[in-house]
């Protein structure tokens, strides 16, 4: 099986998904697809059912997101009924939809689990003993063929730190929330994908998506700041292609993805 995962979708990149996602899959013989959505809106702050359908009918097979899960009020009832919306799993028992689900294709069932960092975060479950309960109860290759987990998340330590603890139990471990890719995509020692942050699919001549010029003026203000913007121009769809083993859930390869836009001009 041949996985994408692309980080953090910014409303400047849904059109770029639309039209270069369906190809992308096409040419890499790409069989499943996840992303961060929580960034998609008009004002990149969270995600609508409008456009959370827009991305499942372009080819993503799972949106996962974090912090800003809740930012518009309509997905608290959206996501109780579409299962391939999650939100973290270590967020409070009593808040809508699921952090964890199964998903069938091509005749595997895939479990894809999102998680929510500690630190610089939203208060929330101790991340590493939600994550130690659900690998007690998930377990690679006896109940599932492949797990893929996203970690969102600020602070770059905790998200290494589940790598490793997920090593070997987990076909591939990446991060997102930062908006800025890393280059540490390895294969872990005992078989498993990781990334510490896909980065996001946005317009980097911005401040991790955000207008540079607005973001620098209120930087430079105490009162009368105007509201940050999404940035507007041209967009770089980040994330990372794993090929993984049919028959152990492992993974073989992690390949970083940049298309478009300012930082692929440089590589």
């Amino acid at each position: 099986m041949k996985f994408l995962v692309l980080g953090d979708i910014f409303p400047a990149a849904i059109n770029e998904i639309k039209k270069k996602l369906p190809n992308l899959i096409k040419k890499n013989n790409i069989d499943f697809v996840v992303a961060n959505g929580e960034n998609a809106s008009k004002d990149a702050n969270g995600i609508t059912k409008k456009v959370a359908k827009e991305l499942f009918e372009c080819g993503i097979d799972v949106l996962t997101s974090g912090n800003h899960i809740w930012d518009k009020k309509e997905i608290l009832e959206y996501i109780k009924i579409e299962k391939r919306l999650l939100r973290p799993a270590n967020m409070y028992k009593d808040l809508p939809g699921k952090g964890i689900n199964i998903f069938k294709k091509k005749g595997f069932k895939i479990c894809v689990i999102n998680l929510m960092t500690n630190m610089f975060m939203l208060k929330s479950e101790n991340v590493f003993k939600k994550t130690a309960s659900i690998i007690k109860n998930i377990k690679l290759k006896k109940n599932v063929d492949f797990i893929i987990v996203d970690v969102h998340g600020e602070f770059a330590g905790e998200k290494i730190a589940l790598g490793h603890m997920l090593d070997g139990k987990s076909t591939l471990v990446f991060g997102s929330h930062t908006h800025v890719p890393t280059s540490d995509n390895i294969i872990l020692s005992k078989g498993t994908a990781y990334q510490t942050d896909l980065g996001m699919c946005g317009d980097y001549n911005s401040v991790i998506g955000l207008n540079k010029k607005i973001f620098l003026d209120n930087c430079l203000k105490t009162k009368n700041k105007r509201k940050n913007i999404p940035a507007s121009g041209k967009v770089t769809i980040c994330g990372s292609i794993v090929k993984a083993n049919n028959k152990t859930g492992l993974a073989v390869s992690i390949k970083q993805l940049f298309l478009g836009g300012k930082i692929s001009q440089n590589k």
